[in-house]
């Protein structure tokens, strides 16, 4: 069932730790088929050179196994919500890369401050509110979905591919699940280039909007010019 699906998410998987952003069994990628309404997803706590692509598990959208003899991502209700309420996100990543996390851990946003952040994110990148301690006690990694998705409740999921969830860490997403690690591998590159830019000027200002939009729209929409089509 799906195999040429579980193939894509195991090797997307794989691509988090070629990029250093997974270590041990710290991350997952999930991807959603549409045409059978099912998720394919990493296994739980298995580490990354010890998978196969027949290790991956397959779940309804209720997080009901339908293929898999290993549990799914204990993230798996978290993925579940964001596919539900957003038809248009194919593939889901989530890390705990160390300068996603960082932002995280500091409940900030990360603020568009130059072109490499415009290139890829439409504004800033958002942080979460944190949970509550009754959203935490029940059904937490559900809920955790649930403020991912106040996060974006004003804006495009897809032009500003990723979240960072306040104490936790970041989720990107994509189309498909080769661009969904592609966005989280910008992700970590821009918190860590945002981080070095506070540092060495605290009273840095974020990169004007005409700039902004300059930057995100010559490679994203109708009038696109940058570069060559991307087949994610």
């Amino acid at each position: 069932m799906l195999e040429e699906l579980k193939e894509r998410v195991y090797r997307a998987n794989i691509e988090l730790v070629k990029h250093g952003l997974v270590i041990f069994t710290w991350g997952n990628v999930s991807a959603f088929d549409k045409d059978s309404g099912l998720v394919v997803i990493k296994p739980s706590g298995v580490e990354y050179d010890k998978m196969e692509g027949s290790d991956m598990v397959v779940v309804d959208l209720d997080g009901r196994v339908v293929e898999g003899r290993l549990r799914p991502s204990s993230d798996t209700p978290t993925h579940i919500e964001i596919y539900k309420a957003r038809p248009e996100v194919g593939a889901i990543v989530h890390t705990h890369s160390s300068f996603a996390v960082a932002w995280a851990q500091s409940g900030r946003d990360i603020p568009c401050y130059g072109t490499t952040h415009a290139d890829h994110f439409y504004g800033d990148i958002p942080c979460t509110r944190a949970l509550s301690d009754e959203e935490i006690a029940f059904d937490y990694e559900k809920h955790t979905g649930t403020v991912i998705l106040e996060a974006f409740s004003d804006r495009d999921i897809l032009s500003t591919p990723g979240v960072l969830c306040m104490n936790h860490g970041p989720f990107a997403f994509g189309r498909s699940a080769e661009e969904a690690v592609y966005n989280a591998v910008v992700l970590e590159e821009i918190a860590r280039m945002a981080y070095v830019s506070e540092s060495l000027n605290p009273g840095i200002k974020r990169a004007g909007k005409a700039l902004q939009d300059k930057h995100y729209f010559r490679k994203h929409g109708k009038d696109a010019y940058y570069g060559q089509r991307k087949q994610f």
